[in-house]
């Protein structure tokens, strides 16, 4: 008998507020794929619980004897593994374009959003995270979380501008990937997600085109990302 996929994602003190943009883009590809999966909550301090992948963070997705990290890695393996299910990367001229998008996200889009949502991100998590994130988080970013929570306007400002690209092209396509979504849309729209799940500002405007992305992507693979509860939900 085949063992189930499992995946360990990133947690807050919640079991059911799964806030990790990276666990997200890996949900998003199993969905993509048509891949059951069974998730397993973890949080920052449970080390142990993951010692086995032979490092410290989450994803982790286990297929059996293999154990894959790294969501890049992960969405590689899963094409790989998986060839007859639909493919998350495409044809080597979409994977290296994929790979732009994974790119700019990690530079531009993540620290861009970090700066609105990280205060909302502590808020959520079980107290034993919370001086480790706070601590690291600060250093990463050379200022407090009280500071980045008094400076949200102007942050709020400054990711409309790294978002000026992504808003011209889905404006005038559905998705990144075209007609329909793939890993390059799982990457950008796992930052939303993030977003969406541990923070109630409000990041876009109603008539925003990247609102009807995300609308789109909530509803793609039944409806998958918008099951998750938000933070005014909760």
């Amino acid at each position: 008998m085949t063992l189930p996929l499992r995946l360990y994602e990133l947690t807050g003190a919640d079991d059911s507020c799964r806030f990790s943009p990276y666990c997200w883009r890996i949900r998003l590809a199993l969905a993509h794929k048509g891949l059951p999966v069974e998730t397993v909550a973890w949080r920052f301090h449970e080390k142990e619980a993951i010692a086995f992948s032979k490092q410290g963070k989450v994803p982790v997705l286990v297929d059996g004897e293999r154990c894959v990290t790294d969501s890049w890695a992960i969405a590689e393996y899963l094409d790989h593994q998986y060839p007859d299910r639909p493919s998350l990367l495409g044809d080597a001229s979409l994977k290296a374009l994929t790979r732009f998008v994974n790119q700019w996200v990690a530079d531009s889009v993540h620290p861009a959003l970090a700066r609105l949502i990280l205060p909302d991100v502590h808020a959520v998590l079980d107290e034993a995270d919370k001086d480790y994130f706070k601590r690291t988080r600060e250093a990463a970013f050379g200022v407090s979380l009280d500071a980045l929570a008094a400076q949200r306007e102007r942050s709020l400002q400054a990711f409309h501008e790294v978002l000026k690209p992504l808003r011209s092209t889905l404006a005038v396509q559905d998705y990144l990937a075209g007609a329909a979504p793939a890993y390059a849309d799982h990457i950008v729209f796992g930052a939303f997600q993030w977003a969406r799940v541990v923070s109630a500002q409000s990041l876009l405007a109603e008539d925003d085109p990247l609102t009807a992305w995300c609308e789109r992507m909530l509803d793609a693979y039944n409806g998958l990302a918008r099951q998750a509860p938000t933070a005014a939900e909760r």
